[in-house]
């Protein structure tokens, strides 16, 4: 195991039962047998750790779910298929969500903040596609709005099994939200956030999305990445940001070998909407 993934996983077992403000660099520390010296070469400060492990769930979270809405070809599963893997996703890290929870409701740092609206952001835009693909024009209007109910749902619900350890039946869950989704698509007629109200309270966002950004993404990603087929798949996909010479499938290809890789998820998501691969 790297000793950035170390101190990542001993820092969260403790931040699960103390909280970040109540965790110090030198109970992580001991936590995981290292120095103070060993914590500081992978992270300037314990708000540098606490980021990378919110980029670490954040990206997975993100990715996964933007996969199976872009990958899922009968639009009848479509629905299903994003609230089962958003709540299984959950499931899966209940502890890093609980302590993300608790952690907004009173977190007057500035850079946790900007992070958790952009990853809101990048959410609320695989939704956006979701949304138009499965109603089309017939939700122009309200879409916004329905944006904001799945939003909801996926923060309300997830709050039962998180906080009050309630038995989840994934498929029964998913099921019921499909349906409450549909019935608000088909119903809703008086739209409160519109267009122009989104434009407003837009903020600016330094979101990842140039072609330079990516590389220096993609050059990190290959130096913490051991030899492997998804590292080659890697230097493939960087070569054809570089010089574009690949056919569309190969590209699929090489995108579905590195998906699944702990260092490629959110490089996979970012190249995904780059090069329009679905």
């Amino acid at each position: 195991m790297i000793k950035k993934q170390l101190i990542m996983e001993s820092a969260l077992e403790l931040f699960a039962k103390q909280g970040f403000k109540d965790t110090s660099v030198q109970q992580i520390t001991e936590h995981c047998g290292i120095s103070k010296g060993a914590f500081y070469l992978s992270f300037k400060s314990k708000d540098e750790l606490i980021l990378a492990i919110i980029d670490h769930f954040m990206t997975q979270f993100t990715s996964d779910i933007d996969y199976e809405v872009k990958t899922t070809e009968n639009e009848q599963d479509l629905l299903y298929k994003f609230y089962y893997t958003t709540f299984h996703s959950f499931h899966q890290h209940s502890d890093f969500a609980k302590i993300l929870m608790k952690e907004q409701m009173h977190s007057f740092n500035e850079e946790f903040i900007i992070k958790m609206r952009y990853y809101d952001k990048s959410m609320e835009k695989v939704i956006l596609s979701m949304v138009e693909r499965l109603y089309g024009e017939e939700i122009k209007h309200i879409k916004y709005d329905l944006i904001y109910c799945i939003k909801g749902f996926m923060k309300t619900y997830s709050e039962l099994f998180l906080f009050y350890n309630l038995p989840l039946d994934l498929d029964l869950l998913a099921k019921s939200l499909v349906e409450k989704t549909n019935l608000l698509a088909k119903y809703i007629t008086v739209p409160f956030i519109t267009h122009e109200l989104v434009e407003m309270f837009k903020q600016p966002e330094s979101e990842v999305e140039t072609k330079e950004q990516i590389l220096n993404i993609m050059d990190q990603k290959l130096e913490e990445m051991n030899e492997s087929i998804e590292k080659d798949s890697l230097i493939l996909l960087k070569q054809e940001l570089i010089q574009p010479t690949l056919s569309p499938a190969i590209i699929k290809g090489l995108l579905e070998n590195i998906r699944n890789h702990a260092h490629c998820k959110w490089i996979s998501y970012l190249l995904r909407s780059y090069f329009n691969v679905s």
